[in-house]
Protein backbone atom coordinates (compact mmCIF):
# COMPACT_ATOMS: atom_id res chain seq x y z
CA UNK A 1 0.00 0.00 0.00
CA UNK A 2 2.89 2.49 0.96
CA UNK A 3 4.49 1.53 -2.45
CA UNK A 4 1.14 2.53 -4.16
CA UNK A 5 1.04 5.54 -2.75
CA UNK A 6 4.51 6.38 -3.55
CA UNK A 7 4.08 5.84 -7.07
CA UNK A 8 0.57 7.81 -7.12
CA UNK A 9 2.65 10.88 -5.75
CA UNK A 10 3.12 13.53 -8.36
CA UNK A 11 6.68 15.09 -8.41
CA UNK A 12 7.16 18.79 -8.97
CA UNK A 13 10.64 20.27 -9.52
CA UNK A 14 10.93 24.34 -9.11
CA UNK A 15 14.28 24.95 -10.51
CA UNK A 16 16.02 28.38 -8.61
CA UNK A 17 19.05 30.35 -9.10
CA UNK A 18 20.32 33.53 -7.23
CA UNK A 19 17.56 35.80 -8.96
CA UNK A 20 14.16 37.54 -7.45
CA UNK A 21 12.53 36.12 -10.02
CA UNK A 22 13.22 32.19 -9.00
CA UNK A 23 12.62 33.15 -5.34
CA UNK A 24 8.50 34.10 -6.78
CA UNK A 25 8.05 31.47 -8.79
CA UNK A 26 8.88 28.99 -5.75
CA UNK A 27 6.47 31.05 -3.79
CA UNK A 28 3.72 31.60 -6.46
CA UNK A 29 3.89 27.79 -6.88
CA UNK A 30 3.84 26.84 -3.16
CA UNK A 31 0.96 29.58 -2.47
CA UNK A 32 -1.22 29.22 -5.37
CA UNK A 33 -0.91 25.57 -6.07
CA UNK A 34 -0.86 24.79 -2.54
CA UNK A 35 -4.21 22.23 -2.91
CA UNK A 36 -2.75 20.85 -5.82
CA UNK A 37 0.53 20.03 -4.02
CA UNK A 38 -1.19 18.53 -0.96
CA UNK A 39 -0.58 15.19 -2.67
CA UNK A 40 2.65 15.86 -4.50
CA UNK A 41 6.58 15.98 -4.04
CA UNK A 42 8.39 19.31 -4.16
CA UNK A 43 12.11 19.27 -5.90
CA UNK A 44 14.24 22.24 -5.18
CA UNK A 45 16.62 22.25 -8.21
CA UNK A 46 19.54 24.55 -8.27
CA UNK A 47 22.19 24.42 -11.28
CA UNK A 48 26.19 25.56 -11.03
CA UNK A 49 27.10 26.52 -14.31
CA UNK A 50 30.74 25.20 -14.50
CA UNK A 51 33.13 26.75 -12.61
CA UNK A 52 36.13 28.78 -15.17
CA UNK A 53 39.38 28.77 -13.16
CA UNK A 54 41.08 30.26 -16.10
CA UNK A 55 42.03 33.20 -14.49
CA UNK A 56 43.43 31.51 -11.38
CA UNK A 57 45.96 29.46 -14.32
CA UNK A 58 46.43 32.37 -15.95
CA UNK A 59 47.43 34.87 -13.11
CA UNK A 60 49.25 32.11 -11.35
CA UNK A 61 52.07 31.23 -14.95
CA UNK A 62 49.55 27.70 -15.29
CA UNK A 63 50.52 26.47 -11.79
CA UNK A 64 47.69 27.66 -9.62
CA UNK A 65 47.82 25.45 -6.29
CA UNK A 66 45.70 22.75 -5.43
CA UNK A 67 44.53 24.40 -2.43
CA UNK A 68 43.37 27.10 -3.88
CA UNK A 69 41.61 25.57 -6.88
CA UNK A 70 40.15 22.83 -4.01
CA UNK A 71 38.96 25.75 -1.54
CA UNK A 72 37.83 27.91 -5.04
CA UNK A 73 35.59 24.78 -5.94
CA UNK A 74 34.71 23.90 -2.27
CA UNK A 75 33.01 27.87 -2.40
CA UNK A 76 31.33 27.51 -5.37
CA UNK A 77 29.57 23.86 -4.05
CA UNK A 78 28.42 26.20 -1.25
CA UNK A 79 26.94 28.64 -2.56
CA UNK A 80 24.79 26.69 -4.67
CA UNK A 81 24.17 24.55 -1.41
CA UNK A 82 22.87 27.94 0.07
CA UNK A 83 20.80 28.65 -2.63
CA UNK A 84 18.85 25.58 -1.96
CA UNK A 85 18.96 26.71 1.80
CA UNK A 86 16.83 29.30 0.90
CA UNK A 87 14.74 27.91 -0.92
CA UNK A 88 13.75 25.62 1.81
CA UNK A 89 13.55 28.05 4.04
CA UNK A 90 10.72 29.46 1.30
CA UNK A 91 9.40 26.23 1.67
CA UNK A 92 9.27 25.73 5.38
CA UNK A 93 7.43 29.17 5.84
CA UNK A 94 4.20 27.57 4.26
CA UNK A 95 4.81 23.81 5.67
CA UNK A 96 6.77 22.03 2.72
CA UNK A 97 9.04 19.80 2.84
CA UNK A 98 11.15 20.00 -0.06
CA UNK A 99 13.74 17.30 -1.78
CA UNK A 100 17.04 19.12 -2.78
CA UNK A 101 18.98 18.61 -5.93
CA UNK A 102 22.25 20.21 -6.72
CA UNK A 103 24.11 19.55 -10.32
CA UNK A 104 26.72 21.63 -12.19
CA UNK A 105 26.53 22.48 -15.71
CA UNK A 106 24.82 24.52 -17.75
CA UNK A 107 21.85 25.44 -16.20
CA UNK A 108 19.07 25.32 -19.01
CA UNK A 109 20.70 22.21 -20.02
CA UNK A 110 20.95 20.57 -16.42
CA UNK A 111 17.22 21.56 -15.71
CA UNK A 112 15.68 19.77 -18.71
CA UNK A 113 17.87 16.72 -18.07
CA UNK A 114 16.98 16.38 -13.91
CA UNK A 115 13.29 16.94 -14.96
CA UNK A 116 13.85 13.26 -16.78
CA UNK A 117 15.88 11.92 -14.76
CA UNK A 118 13.92 12.37 -12.03
CA UNK A 119 10.93 11.87 -13.46
CA UNK A 120 8.95 15.02 -12.80
CA UNK A 121 5.28 15.29 -13.14
CA UNK A 122 5.93 19.48 -14.22
CA UNK A 123 8.71 21.89 -14.08
CA UNK A 124 8.41 25.32 -12.38
CA UNK A 125 10.82 28.13 -13.63
CA UNK A 126 10.89 32.09 -12.92
CA UNK A 127 11.23 34.31 -15.64
CA UNK A 128 13.14 38.02 -15.84
CA UNK A 129 10.74 39.23 -18.59
CA UNK A 130 13.36 39.42 -21.10
CA UNK A 131 12.11 40.99 -24.09
CA UNK A 132 12.63 39.31 -27.92
CA UNK A 133 15.74 41.09 -28.41
CA UNK A 134 17.36 39.91 -25.18
CA UNK A 135 15.87 36.40 -25.56
CA UNK A 136 17.80 36.19 -28.78
CA UNK A 137 21.29 38.21 -27.99
CA UNK A 138 21.57 36.37 -23.74
CA UNK A 139 19.35 33.30 -24.31
CA UNK A 140 16.43 32.34 -21.80
CA UNK A 141 16.49 29.20 -19.69
CA UNK A 142 12.46 29.14 -19.13
CA UNK A 143 12.61 29.46 -22.59
CA UNK A 144 14.63 26.42 -23.36
CA UNK A 145 12.84 24.49 -20.80
CA UNK A 146 9.74 25.16 -22.38
CA UNK A 147 11.07 23.64 -25.80
CA UNK A 148 13.10 20.78 -24.51
CA UNK A 149 11.89 19.59 -20.80
CA UNK A 150 10.10 16.15 -21.61
CA UNK A 151 7.17 17.44 -18.97
CA UNK A 152 4.99 20.23 -18.97
CA UNK A 153 6.71 23.80 -17.88
CA UNK A 154 5.05 26.56 -15.36
CA UNK A 155 6.45 29.78 -16.44
CA UNK A 156 6.30 32.61 -13.44
CA UNK A 157 6.27 35.70 -14.87
CA UNK A 158 7.84 38.49 -12.43
CA UNK A 159 5.38 41.62 -12.55
CA UNK A 160 6.29 43.95 -15.14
Amino acid sequence: MAEEEKSLKKQVMVAIDESECSKRALQWTLVYLKDSLADSDIILFTAQPPLDLSCVYASSYGAAPIELINSMQENYRNAGLNRLEEGTKICAEIGVTPRKVLEFGNPKEAICEAAEKLGVNMLVVGSHGKGALQRTFLGSVSNYCVNNANCPVLVVRTKA
